[in-house]
């Protein structure tokens, strides 16, 4: 009986045919945030406050100047699309340029949030992932003024891609652009992601200082005392 012809050796071709691990390019735009913003940006401010600080019950209203940003609270927005943005894209403030990038993501990313997080500008496909909300304050050691970021978050379809290095990038660019002194934030202690994130950066912790807070009944019942009543 004749034997079976032995199978031709796989070709490079063939190989290259199965399982090729397919990029898809994400394009992303960081820009400031206006009024029409807000809906928005609570909607992540109680994701993140149930992510990690417990404070959903205090989330309350955020309004932004569009005339003066960098001068008070500013937050800026990173959006996504699966196409390019238009060019020019949406008007912008003079003090701020948006800023583009295009990442090559694998695999494709899966939000099933992508309704709910539509961007303000109605541009067809584009999706808010993430923001920093930052603000001014002085340092005398420095003396010149700095940026205190408060608050940075990314939606969870969005981690681990590079877009809150982007978004503390744009904020640190900003503060150099403006002749600022220094980039400030503070972490929770439990947060080991984040506090290796922020080393790997380049930032470092200032383990001198501890933070004090009034709050609530507590700055209430202080501001009521009699410290500042003549004797």
């Amino acid at each position: 009986m004749a034997t079976a012809a032995t199978p031709p050796p796989t070709t490079a071709a063939s190989e290259l045919n199965i399982d090729i691990p397919t990029n898809q390019p994400l394009f992303t735009r960081i820009r400031l945030a206006a009024n029409p913003d807000v809906p928005v940006i609570h909607k992540m401010i109680y994701q993140m406050a149930a992510f990690d600080q417990r404070l959903a019950d205090q989330c309350s209203a955020t309004l932004f100047s569009k005339d003066n940003p960098f001068e008070s609270f500013t937050v800026f927005l990173i959006e996504v699309s699966t196409k390019p943005f238009p060019s020019p894209s949406t008007t912008h403030h003079p003090k701020f340029t948006p800023i583009h990038k295009t990442l090559n993501v694998h695999p494709p990313v899966s939000d099933p949030e992508l309704e709910t997080f539509k961007s303000s500008t109605m541009e067809d496909e584009v999706f808010v992932a993430g923001f920093v909300l930052f603000f001014p304050n002085y340092t005398m050691s420095v003396a010149k003024p700095g940026f205190y970021i408060q608050d940075l978050f990314l939606r969870e379809s969005y981690r681990r891609m590079g877009l809150g290095k982007m978004l503390l990038a744009a904020v640190a660019r900003q503060a150099v652009a403006m002749g600022y002194g220094r980039v400030e934030w503070v972490v929770l202690d439990w947060n080991t992601n984040a506090i290796k994130f922020y080393e790997e950066m380049g930032a470092y912790v200032v383990k001198e200082w501890m933070v004090y807070r009034l709050i609530g009944d507590g700055l209430q019942a202080y501001a009521a005392t009699n410290d500042l009543e003549k004797e």
